[in-house]
């Protein structure tokens, strides 16, 4: 059966693309609310850092939890939950009581909320789709995320010429319930059956995170790919963290119209081109080698993308490496899921996102906001973005290249 003829994976993307719409119209609306109200390029650096810290706190537990877990039950419980926490900023504003502090405690618990449903989800789809559709069905659902990058941070950004940012959040929080309502109407499994698991207990949970960790670090493909995702992240964490702030003082198109959106969803459009020519780069190179070439090019692009002198440039350059970078991630989350048992995806995949995400992101989108302060936007944005040159040499040194050979086994020997 094809995957569009398939009812239930049709819902499952159809969740996924609802909480794409509220999600970026929260990643639009969200750091120009923290802007607002406070001013501040640290602040407003610190909502895109407070995205990922959730990973680099709670994400081995997650992952432990979620393998454990009913998987749907998690993402649907998630969805709910989320849902209540964005709608608590726009009821604030409506009452006039909203705050800065407000939403940076939001925008930290949905991340903590979204990292259980991320543990539970990466193993659900392997589960629902089988092994080897796992790339055309993150294809299927990473190109039309990214045609809504595209369209959604244009129209935010002409909504906020005559919405309040806090208003807009309540978009978000209706497409948590939506999503939470496809999710319930899959009806095949999304987990596999647990047959002689051990009781929940502390040292259960930690021996479950250990074996996570385990083939994370022995598997030569998953670790290096891990290594250069952290990497890779540091520099994107710390150039998105300023990108508000960036088209307000640099590019002078301040915070809110249509050449703002267009800045925003011009990433769109590269990840849309990269969503889409992945399965074909899948059936003419392995994963190892497509994460070889893709990576120096995000590096030379990220850099490019930091001197733009002008917003038609900017959009342009971020529309290029976007691809690039897109195509980094969505390959390397096909890998993992592709070769990680069923019993430990949610473990390895929310460590690796951990590592790469909670890591890489966190310490970037501060450092940036840090940078930005003492040295000026756009020498802290080049520094970042040239942190790309690291992850390309990483990864010329790494096993990939070996493994994209055929001549080293991707796995290391137990110890």
């Amino acid at each position: 059966m094809r995957l569009r003829d398939d009812p239930d994976f049709r819902r499952y993307w159809l969740a996924r693309v609802l909480s794409v719409i509220g999600s970026m119209v929260t990643y639009v609306a969200m750091p120009v609310l923290v802007y607002r109200l406070s001013g501040s390029p640290f602040l407003t650096a610190l909502v895109t850092a407070l995205e990922a810290a959730p990973y680099l706190i709670f994400g081995l537990l997650a992952g432990a939890l979620s393998d454990r877990w009913n998987r749907r039950r998690v993402m649907v419980s998630a969805d709910l939950i989320n849902a209540a926490v964005v709608g608590s900023v726009p009821i604030a504003y409506l009452f006039d009581v909203l705050t800065v502090a407000h939403v940076l405690v939001a925008a930290f618990v949905v991340q903590l909320v979204f990292t259980f449903f991320d543990g539970a989800n990466f193993g659900a789809l392997p589960v629902l789709v089988g092994r080897d559709r796992v790339g055309q069905a993150n294809a299927a659902v990473w190109s039309v995320s990214s045609l809504i990058e595209l369209i959604i941070p244009a129209i935010a950004g002409i909504a906020m010429a005559v919405m309040h940012p806090a208003s807009l959040l309540a978009l978000d929080a209706l497409s948590f319930l939506a999503s939470a309502l496809a999710i319930r109407g899959i009806t095949r499994a999304l987990s596999l059956p647990r047959e002689g698991q051990l009781p929940l207990r502390p040292a259960v949970i930690y021996r479950d995170i250990a074996a996570g960790l385990r083939f994370l670090v022995r598997h030569g493909g998953v670790r290096s790919m891990t290594v250069i995702g952290t990497l890779q992240s540091f520099g994107g964490g710390g150039f998105v963290a300023l990108m508000v702030v960036w088209c307000d003082r640099v590019l002078d198109i301040g915070t809110s119209g249509l050449r703002f959106g267009l800045v925003f969803g011009s990433w769109g459009i590269g990840g849309l081109v990269a969503s889409i020519g992945l399965p074909r780069l899948l059936k003419r190179m392995p994963p190892a080698r497509i994460t070889l070439y893709a990576v120096p090019a995000s590096a030379v692009l990220g850099v490019v993308t930091a001197f733009a002198p002008t917003w038609p440039l900017a959009a342009i350059a971020l529309l290029s490496w976007g691809s690039a970078y897109v195509l980094v991630i969505v390959n390397s989350i096909s890998y993992r899921q592709q070769v990680t048992p069923e019993d430990l995806l949610g473990r390895v995949n929310t460590a690796g996102r951990m590592l790469s995400w909670g890591v890489g992101w966190t310490a970037g989108a501060t450092l940036g906001g840090v940078a930005a302060g003492q040295f000026g936007i756009r020498p802290a944005m080049v520094a970042m973005a040239a942190v790309g040159f690291l992850a390309a040499a990483f990864a010329w040194l790494s096993p990939l290249p070996a493994i994209a050979a055929g001549r080293e086994q991707p796995a290391d020997a137990p110890a």
